[in-house]
């Protein structure tokens, strides 16, 4: 956490040493949430089917010299009342960010998103997964870093110093979503002398050419991907978290109603070397049946050089999926969809379903259908695990 710590007092440093305060914004969201799995897990302690939370987002925002300074506090909480590791709390940003006419400096805890593609995010690569907000991974914790950012001719160019590791959130024994045995959290292993206070290092460029935004990034440092390793008296897991080269590439392209998408990596570790990659396109039907409604139709194939060694669960899936968009005051989405899993016959059906209420408050739904039946593929460690979720957030 000394990484952390050293973050936190630079970006508070500056935000008092600056004097010329202009503007300060506080908003965020607090919720409430609740799980209802359809029957009890699959593993000792995996006994209850229903559990509920309430979670905090505040954001303070505060800029001055006209907008080209600012710092964001953006801390996360969620009390959970089934999973004790779920119960948790983290810092998502704690950042101060200088604009200038050719280049960004952003310096503290932040969050970097990349990727175009809808099943995975192959090349999203410098924040640590919260998995246990989210089993589809799309939740991240916040990450110390120094990140410089410039615009030139000949692109969009951005240097990472991440000063500091954050070990992947997993789901304690009472917990869904998680592996056949515990996972011990607190004696995690690396492969670097430095442990969690290996410093890594990331370069990416990207770029528009006509209808095509094209980004390839280069990653040297910490797995955010542990091997989870079994303990001699085969009673829990241990994580490792192995150092790696990371190359990876992100290709866009808007031709009329198709959106073309596609994500691809090469990863190599002293224990293996891979190549992964995931595709496909969004055909928007726009004005569906003369209304302000559109509809998207999603196709992506997933593949991994790894085939059934892979870690990953998406390694031969294909994905169907259809988006649809309202277009109304609301901003009511549905999204539904099935993975396909070629190699086990296993299939995963999701619903995604939001909607704001008034002014303030926005609920969603979330429907996972998991059917797994071959003991050799990681999914069927989830195969207990199908829920509806239904979240309702007040915004401020």
């Amino acid at each position: 956490m000394r990484a952390t710590n050293s973050a936190l007092a630079t970006a508070l440093s500056l935000a008092l040493l600056s004097t010329n305060s202009a503007a300060m914004e506080l908003r965020g969201n607090v919720a409430v949430q609740y799980r209802g799995f359809f029957e009890q897990g699959a593993f000792p302690g995996q006994d209850q089917q229903h559990q509920g939370s309430i979670s905090a987002e505040p954001e303070l925002y505060w800029e001055w010299n006209d907008g080209i300074d600012s710092i964001t506090f953006t801390p996360f909480a969620r009390a959970d009342s089934m999973d004790s590791e779920r119960t948790h709390a983290d810092i998502r940003e704690l950042k101060w960010l200088h604009l200038a006419d050719e280049y960004e400096l952003e310096i503290g805890i932040a969050k970097v998103f990349w990727g175009v593609t809808e099943t995975q995010h192959l090349v999203d690569v410098i924040n640590q997964t919260d998995f246990i907000e989210s089993p589809d991974g799309d939740e991240k914790l916040g990450q110390p870093m120094l990140h410089f950012n410039t615009y030139q001719d000949s692109g969009i160019w951005d240097v990472f110093i991440l000063p500091g590791f954050r070990e992947r959130t997993f789901a304690g024994v009472d917990g869904r979503f998680r592996p056949p045995l515990p996972v011990d959290q607190d004696n995690a292993q690396y492969e670097s002398g430095a442990k969690d206070k290996h410093v890594d290092l990331a370069l990416r460029w990207a770029q528009t050419f006509g209808d095509w935004d094209v980004g390839t990034a280069y990653f040297r440092g910490t797995n955010r991907d542990p091997l989870l390793i079994a303990s001699a008296d085969g009673t829990k897991l241990t994580p490792y978290y192995e150092q790696m080269d990371q190359l990876g590439v992100d290709l866009q392209a808007t031709i009329g109603d198709w959106l073309w998408k596609f994500e691809g990596l090469y990863r190599n570790t002293s224990s293996n070397s891979y190549t992964a990659a995931v595709g496909g396109y969004e055909y928007t039907l726009v004005g569906l049946f003369d209304s302000i409604a559109d509809l998207g139709l999603l196709t992506e194939y997933n593949w991994n050089s790894d085939g059934k060694e892979a870690t990953s669960t998406f390694q031969n899936d294909l994905y169907l999926g259809a988006r649809l968009v309202l277009n109304d005051a609301q901003s009511t989405e549905f999204l539904l969809g099935g993975a396909i899993d070629l190699d086990y016959n296993t299939n995963v059906v999701t619903l995604e379903a939001s909607r704001r209420f008034g002014e303030n408050w926005k609920g969603e739904l979330d429907l996972w259908y998991i059917d797994a039946d071959d003991l050799e593929d990681p999914t069927y460690a989830f195969s207990k695990d199908s829920f509806v979720q239904v979240n309702m957030a007040y915004f401020f």
